[in-house]
This record gives structure tokens, C-alpha cells and sequence, in this order.
């Protein structure tokens, strides 16, 4: 008899826990329909599983209609214990399958276009032979997956990310820095203030700045420029390209330039000054368990970057 309460005790308590798993999946994808899709079920299921758990609570957590879903008061309160619960639940579960747990199986990541390049590749060779039973599908692109949808594990972003429905570990900040090509100059000085690079033709890297840019100076002076960029575009490696012809000044992270600084085909221009460095994150979306492979993979990448960095 105490054998069987233990049982139906621990059954409950796994019930319980894919309860309110199910609530807050519905809260963050914004439908049923969008849970069911995302937790592999049905949305009759789904449905069941809220009705469950407002029926063990006793409290009405979502306002639904035809056309729209609210949560109740008690519902933003639930929605608070909840995910400190689960947050607590997923820590407590890693921790123990990963004393027992060796990583395993494929990982599909998305890394931008010019970084996964470049600068990720040694790091991933590395994080490939600590685990050769772990494979990995690196898919480069500068846009925000549908994770979902693509069936990524993770993305490395470069720029701010404002997605509530994904986590975002901070890896890094890129430096930028404003180059052109010697030609350019006409023999003139080296610009060594924001106000002698007005006078110039610009480029814009449209993803980050585009019609206006401010630089920073280590005393906390700062300076707005506003440009007429004789060429727009969304791609590093045209920008970068474009100003070794002699098109234009154009602001870039510093770690992409490296070779063209080196050989002085660029130029640094006022370089006690630079744009603002831009954040660099690991993003993957909210899960109950995350396996082996992807948790090994983002320690590996928070332990690897101070030293990407610091060759830049």
C-alpha cells in the first residue's frame, strides 16, 4: 500500500509539473494552437491540460474568447511561480543527468554569415573533438531563425535581442571601428576626430547604422555623424569590400578586418575613437530539458570567447 502512494505521489507530482510546463508554453507562444505545435500534441490536449490545472488550483488563469486569450490576475501570478518553479525543476534535472549524461547527437546552429566564417570555427573544432560523438549542422545566416520551425538548437546573434521568448546569454561585445582605404584620403592626414570624417564619402552597414552614427572617445566625449552613404548594404563582406576599393568610410567590427589593418589596404581613422560595440549572444528558446550536446555547447562557447576576443 505505501509502495502504491509513492507511486501515485510521484506520478502526481510529474503531472503537475507538465501542467504547468503546458500554461506557460501557452502564455509565451500567445495561442493553444501555437503550444500544441511547439509541445509535439494536440490542442484538445492542451486545452485539457489547462483545464487540469485550474481545477487543482481552483482560480481561472486565461480570460479566452473567440478571437483572443488574457490572463487573469491569478493567472500573472501563476505565470510568475511557475516559471521559477520550472526554472528550478530544469536546473535540479540537469545537474543530475549530467554527472551521467555524455553529449551526443546533432546540433543545428545558426552563427552569422562573416563570424562563422572566421573567428567560430577554431573554437567549434575544439568543442567537436572534446565530444566526437556530437555532430553539428552550422548554418550561416544573419537573420533570426524560426526555431521551431527549423528545428534549430541555438543561434549565435550578433545586435540587441528582444525576443521574450527565447533566453540570451551574453557572450561578448564587438568592437567597431571606422576604416577606409588610403586612396580615399588623397594624401590628406590621418582624420583623428569624428568632424574630419563628415567631409567624406560613407558607406552604411544598413543592419547596424545606417543614415547617422555616434562615436565615443575613452574620456566619454561623443560625437553624432549624420551620413548620405553612397551605398547601402546589409552585408559585412560587401562593406568591407567597398572601402577596400576606395569607396567610402564605413564603420565595422574590428575582428573583420584584421588582415586589411595589417597590410594597410584600411586605415583606422580617429582611432582614440569608436562606434558602439555591439553585443554578441547565444539565443535558444524556452524548453523543460535541454540535452547534453546544446548545454556542453554553450559552455564551451562562454569559456571560448575572452580568447576570440582577445585576438581581435
Amino acid at each position: 500500500m505505501l509502495y502504491a502512494e509513492r507511486m501515485t505521489t510521484s506520478s502526481n507530482a510529474a503531472d503537475r509539473i507538465e501542467l504547468m510546463q503546458t500554461f506557460v508554453r501557452i502564455v509565451e507562444a500567445g495561442s493553444m494552437s501555437a503550444a500544441a505545435t511547439q509541445l509535439g500534441t494536440t490542442q484538445p490536449t492542451i486545452s485539457r491540460r489547462l483545464q487540469a490545472l485550474e481545477r487543482m488550483l481552483g482560480l481561472r488563469l486565461l480570460q479566452r474568447s473567440t478571437h483572443a486569450m488574457q490572463l487573469t490576475e491569478d493567472g500573472e501570478r501563476c505565470l510568475a511561480h511557475a516559471r521559477e518553479l520550472l526554472s528550478h525543476w530544469s536546473a535540479l534535472t540537469s545537474d543530475v543527468q549530467d554527472a551521467r549524461e555524455e553529449p551526443a547527437g546533432l546540433l543545428r546552429i545558426v552563427a552569422p554569415h562573416a563570424f562563422g566564417q572566421q573567428q567560430l570555427i577554431g573554437p567549434l573544432n575544439d568543442f567537436l573533438l572534446r565530444h566526437p560523438r556530437v555532430s553539428v549542422e552550422w548554418l550561416l545566416h544573419d537573420r533570426t531563425p524560426d526555431f521551431i520551425a527549423e528545428n534549430i538548437d541555438c543561434a549565435i546573434r550578433v545586435g540587441e535581442v528582444s525576443d521574450p521568448s527565447v533566453i540570451a546569454i551574453k557572450l561578448a561585445d564587438v568592437p567597431r571601428i571606422a576604416v577606409a582605404a588610403a586612396a580615399l584620403l588623397a594624401a590628406r592626414p590621418l582624420p583623428t576626430h569624428p568632424e574630419q570624417l563628415a567631409a567624406l564619402p560613407w558607406l552604411a552597414l544598413r543592419t547596424f547604422y545606417r543614415n547617422e552614427i555616434t562615436l565615443h572617445h575613452a574620456s566619454g566625449a561623443s560625437h553624432q555623424l549624420t551620413l548620405q552613404p553612397r551605398l547601402s548594404t546589409d552585408s559585412l563582406f560587401a562593406v568591407r569590400n567597398a572601402a577596400v576599393q576606395g569607396m567610402g568610410v564605413c564603420v565595422v567590427s574590428s575582428w573583420a578586418l584584421r588582415d586589411e589593418l595589417a597590410q594597410g589596404t584600411l586605415l583606422h581613422l580617429a582611432p582614440e575613437w569608436q562606434a558602439t560595440p555591439l553585443p554578441m549572444y547565444l539565443v535558444y528558446p524556452h524548453a523543460p530539458h535541454y540535452p547534453a550536446r546544446l548545454r556542453s555547447f554553450i559552455d564551451h562557447m562562454r569559456a571560448a570567447m575572452p580568447a576570440i576576443l582577445s585576438d581581435l
